[in-house]
């Protein structure tokens, strides 16, 4: 068994639903308004008119292969999911779908009418939203043991049933490798300056993985790009300098800037939606870290209180913990 925390599961599902939750509310406000009114506690209604504590998408999303982690892994019964998640409300917070992102549901489709799931996710270059890089984070438990190419391979697969163009891949595997070495113990920093030292080496080597693209992501990665020295630190950039907006590279950059940045999980999530605009991705990408690093027991009990489906939620952990347990 190498999950000695038997909580971590729990950690991280409450991690991503409580920021989930937090940012509905407030999603598509801008940065300037946040900054006049910041968000400091769990809100209800808003931008979807619903009930304090209710989670979205990404935390729905997050279930449907957490769900699909508890069994035999099945790319197919994972697209199950996701199609009950849309045609009858199935993981959802109070019964239905309220957002839903254009590509994945438009993958979604796809996967109805027959398309295998590695090729349902869109491949062009404006498919890299952030609808993969939202759910992944459960997969990280099932991969860990596994080689990096394993790991990579099984990245792939999974984010390719809404998104497959390289770009949403590397996002979610540069996010699952960092919240690996979260699960291992590394202090935050310093898993950051592991995987600039380990990932870009690796990663050039992967099919379809260009050196244009990797540079994309060389303000994580610290990369030199052509004769420019590298960025500063991703954690000393100024906050006017990091973007929230639906795309894929500036979440993932969003999310490890508020976690760097912070010192506790609500810290680590106010701060993400405080930064305006897809704030609920934002923060549930946020959290999922934080709720590794800081754990469950970190999140103010008075969100926990009013969130939506919580027992459902640990109790999915509980057997998706067992499942993995096993590997």
């Amino acid at each position: 068994m190498f999950l000695t925390n038997t909580n971590i599961v729990t950690d991280a599902l409450l991690g991503v639903a409580v920021g989930d939750a937090l940012g509905v509310p407030a999603e598509f406000v801008s940065r300037e308004l946040r900054d006049e009114r910041p968000v400091v506690d769990m809100r209800a209604y808003g931008t979807h008119n619903q009930p304090a504590g209710t989670w979205s998408d990404d935390t729905s999303l997050t279930l449907c292969l957490a769900d699909m982690l508890c069994g035999s892994f099945s790319l197919e019964a994972l697209a199950g999911n996701f199609i009950n998640w849309q045609q009858h409300g199935l993981f959802t917070a109070r019964g239905h779908v309220f957002d839903i992102g254009i590509a994945t549901s438009q993958a979604i489709h796809r996967l109805r009418t027959g398309t295998p799931p590695t090729l349902a996710g869109g491949a062009d270059e404006y498919s890299n939203g952030n609808g993969s890089l939202m759910r992944i984070l459960p997969l990280v438990f099932y991969t860990r043991q596994m080689t990096i190419e394993e790991r990579f391979r099984y990245t792939r697969n999974v984010s390719s049933l809404t998104h497959r163009h390289i770009r949403s891949v590397i996002a979610c595997f540069i996010y699952l490798e960092y919240a690996r070495l979260l699960l291992d113990g590394v202090e935050k920093h310093a898993a950051l300056h592991q995987l600039q030292d380990s990932l870009p080496a690796f990663l050039i080597t992967c099919e379809g993985v260009t050196e244009e693209e990797l540079n994309r992501f060389h303000r994580i990665l610290a990369l030199r790009v052509g004769r420019y020295d590298p960025s500063p630190p991703l954690a000393q950039l100024p906050r006017g300098e990091i973007y929230s907006d639906g795309y894929v590279l500036h979440t993932l950059e969003a999310s490890l800037w508020c976690l760097l940045n912070t010192a506790t999980y609500a810290e680590a999530v106010l701060t993400a939606v405080n930064m305006g605009s897809d704030t609920d991705t934002t923060a549930a990408v946020t959290g999922g870290l934080a709720g590794i690093l800081y754990g469950a027991n970190s999140i103010p009990p008075e969100w926990l209180a009013v969130l939506a489906r919580r027992s459902y939620i640990e109790e999915l952990a509980g057997r998706m913990y067992t499942a993995v347990s096993k590997l």
